[in-house]
């Protein structure tokens, strides 16, 4: 699909099966569409499922701007709105989850949100532990000295090798463009629009998730009105993968299928 976004021409990959009112699945970082078959699949048998990549991942074309969450969230109204589809559920996995609180906590949408399934959603910012408030310093001096003009001549590739030695593996793998966008997406917590999600809500969540804790799925369903959590057992940040027969169950009954 070709569309126009913020002054963009981009050239969006996407999933598109199945018959019937529509779900919106939202990729997390790093991923592309594809690797959510297995949830696809569940739902088609009555669901009408549109899984974008989003740009810069997967075939889609890389943005020419660095996106802040405000931006990937009217990328899926523009992207819905090229398709034709006013009305929508919506499943968010890590990086989609965080999209979707953002664009689901507005207070005017030109589309209709019927249910909501958030897994291992990203979204809120959690206190750092000391052995990575020390980390996050020491890459800012040693920034601080390599971008010493002499010190940038005689050592170019100085600044990438600290980006790849002290950034997150999600960091690391990403193009230039997309590690600016995380740096804005990283340090952007929603907490305190949580409670303006008005839509019924699915929490899933792996009780070993070590990038986005459970502490955050009880936080969610505290703050998210009409909200319940239903929690994997071993399960990681992907924890859909760890119970595929539960994460089926439950979407089944949520979803009425």
């Amino acid at each position: 699909m070709k569309l126009e976004f913020k002054n963009d021409i981009l050239d969006i990959d996407y999933i598109d099966k199945g018959e019937g009112e529509v779900i919106v699945l939202l990729q997390g970082w790093g991923t592309t569409a594809s690797i959510y078959n297995c949830i696809i699949d569940m739902l088609t048998c009555k669901y009408r499922v549109i899984a974008p990549d989003f740009p810069g991942f997967g075939r889609s074309t890389e943005p020419s701007f660095s996106y802040s969450t405000e931006d990937y969230s009217d990328f899926v109204l523009a992207f819905l709105e090229k398709l034709g589809v006013n009305e929508a559920s919506f499943i968010g996995h890590s990086h989609g989850g965080r999209v979707l609180i953002e664009l689901l906590s507005r207070k005017e949408l030109p589309i209709k949100p019927d249910k909501v399934v958030l897994m291992d959603s990203a979204g809120i910012v959690n206190k750092k532990k000391l052995s990575k408030r020390i980390r996050i310093r020491t890459y800012k001096i040693l920034k601080k000295i390599v971008l010493i003009p002499p010190v940038k001549a005689m050592f170019p590739d100085a600044l990438p090798a600290l980006r790849k030695k002290f950034g997150s593996a999600d960091y690391a793998s990403s193009s230039e463009m997309l590690q600016k966008s995380m740096v804005k997406l990283v340090n952007t917590d929603y907490r305190d629009r949580l409670h303006l999600i008005k839509y019924p809500t699915l929490l899933i969540w792996g009780d070993k998730d070590d990038a986005t804790p459970i502490e955050n799925a009880h936080l969610m369903e505290k703050e998210i009105p009409d909200s319940g959590l239903v929690v994997i057992n071993g399960g990681g940040h992907f924890s859909y993968l760890t119970d595929l027969a539960l994460t089926k169950n439950v979407l089944h009954s949520f979803f009425n299928i």
